[in-house]
């Protein structure tokens, strides 16, 4: 038997911070950092990616094991074989990135048929070249399509440098993996159907687009014998707006229904989560507004991963994950009664928060063209540039430079149409110039510090007022109580509504 193998000292504290590297949030400042410490002496003179010369260096070791036959890390001793194991797997995924890519938009192309993997052979070849078994690498290249999945939907489709982005973008991909990958591939790469997730933000703000791409990154199988994934993430995203719904309906909608079970029910109806498919996830959005005896069906959902159609006895069974959003104050639903505390434990595995669209752009200006590049290449099916600065250039002529947009991201996208189609967009019904005028006194009287705290909390509750005509909405958004807000806002003479 060969005697186990070592690393020399230089490789053992090059791989070991390779390992922490791949470990680490992409999205992440702590991350940028880590690949700079491995960078420090080339970045500057090469004016590159970190992350690329991370790669580069990291390939060249690997190379140089290759060539003396020592890449492979269960000839190693216990702790040098587990650092070997990291930086293989690094090394085998960041070579396939581009081929991945590939596949996701050849995928959203193709539609809800798995696509055949045509570089599945390479990349397992080399993955069992370098001591993985063959359901090892099975595994990993799954894993290695969920990585980029994962990044593709959180990088592009939540674009953005202001520091509520970059944290909601952190947030998503923990989401998906947990805080250290390490963890998510020793114990957690299939049990993360128990982790549901509670996205709260205002309407328009992009918690659907953020639930998105928390169910189209979860794991998928690879089949070896077809010779592709077994199912499509086109198709493992199932959304549904309670809202929509009356109460006499959503119950069918959720949970389906036999034929007869109700006066209507001519034949058999499946609900969203017997559609969902066993590596899915079910988006069920504007939960606030869930009745008690939904909540209470739904708590039995995630407790036992139980179902039961109406008019049905048997019990079906839910593999898939729940991901949950509200634009209401869960803490004032709580408090009346209206959300059952049980079910709130059971949906929050996970907060989190997705910014309004004000606070991205007063953290970052820059926020402006970064969106409108999106979601103008979304409405045209092609970046233009030429689009984005005559857009920018209307909205400011005719919003001002403190617009508040409460649509949020939704509304900016509605603007984006309507200045292509009339060259002119005058804002939210209830975004009034007045209103625009007022956040602008505020901001300067913030900047020049000649506000009392009274006269700061009573403009800021005329402000929140006059954009959504609603106590409740001010006291959620101030986390005041509405006597509280009733009371700054008589002390600045603006009526409310009537009790």
């Amino acid at each position: 038997m060969n005697k186990p193998m070592r690393l020399n000292a230089s490789d053992r504290d090059f791989f070991r911070l390779i390992n922490e590297v791949g470990a680490t949030n992409p999205f992440s400042a702590k991350r940028v950092e880590m690949e700079r410490r491995v960078t420090a002496s080339q970045l500057d003179a090469s004016g590159g990616h970190s992350i690329d010369l991370v790669i580069l260096k990291v390939l060249r070791r690997i190379k140089e094991l290759e060539k003396s036959g020592k890449a492979d890390w269960r000839r190693y001793v216990e702790e040098d074989g587990q650092l070997i194991y990291g930086v293989l797997l690094f090394d085998v995924y960041y070579r396939f990135t581009e081929a991945f890519d590939r596949l996701i938009l050849k995928q959203i192309e193709t539609g809800d048929s798995p696509c055949p993997v045509h570089f599945a052979k390479d990349v397992l070849g080399l993955l069992c070249s370098r001591g993985f078994t063959e359901d090892e690498s099975t595994r990993f290249l799954a894993i290695f399509y969920q990585l980029r999945r994962a990044f593709y939907f959180i990088h592009y489709n939540l674009v953005g440098q202001s520091p509520c982005m970059e944290k909601l973008r952190c947030d998503l991909w923990n989401n998906v993996f947990t805080f250290d990958i390490r963890d998510y591939d020793k114990s957690l790469w299939n049990r993360m159907e128990d982790f549901s997730t509670l996205l709260l933000g205002e309407t328009g703000s992009g918690k659907g687009a953020a639930a998105a791409a928390i169910g189209r990154s979860g794991f998928i199988p690879f089949d070896l014998r077809k010779g592709a994934f077994v199912e499509s993430f086109t198709r493992n995203f199932i959304g549904i707006n309670l809202s929509q719904f009356p109460e006499s309906l959503i119950e069918s909608e959720l949970f389906g229904h036999r034929k007869g079970a109700f006066t209507g029910a001519i034949d058999d109806q499946p609900g969203v989560f017997a559609l969902c498919t066993p590596h899915g996830a079910i988006f069920l959005d504007e939960i606030g507004d869930a009745s008690i005896p939904v909540q209470i069906k739904l708590l039995q959902v995630l407790q036992d991963r139980t179902f039961s159609p109406l008019g049905e006895r048997t019990s079906c069974r839910f593999n898939g994950r729940v991901i949950a959003a509200t634009n209401k104050p869960l803490d004032t639903l709580l408090q009346r009664g209206t959300f059952r505390e049980d079910f709130y434990y059971r949906l929050c595995s996970d907060v989190i928060t997705v910014p309004p669209l004000r606070q991205r752009l007063g953290e970052d200006s820059a926020e402006m063209d970064a969106l409108l590049g999106l979601l103008v290449t979304r409405t045209l099916g092609e970046p233009s540039a030429e689009w984005v600065a005559l857009i920018r250039e209307i909205l400011h002529r005719d919003l001002g430079e403190h617009y508040p947009w409460p649509g949020n991201v939704r509304e900016m996208e509605q603007a984006v149409r309507r200045i292509l189609l009339s060259r002119e967009y005058s804002g939210h019904l209830y975004a009034s110039p007045a209103a625009d005028n007022l956040q602008g006194q505020l901001q300067n009287a913030i900047n020049t510090g000649s506000l009392t705290a009274k006269q700061l909390l009573s403009t800021y509750c005329e402000l929140l007022y006059k954009q959504h005509q609603n106590l409740e909405e001010v006291a959620r958004r101030t986390q005041l109580d509405r006597r509280t807000v009733k009371k700054y806002l008589q002390s600045s003479g603006y009526p409310q509504e009537s009790e």
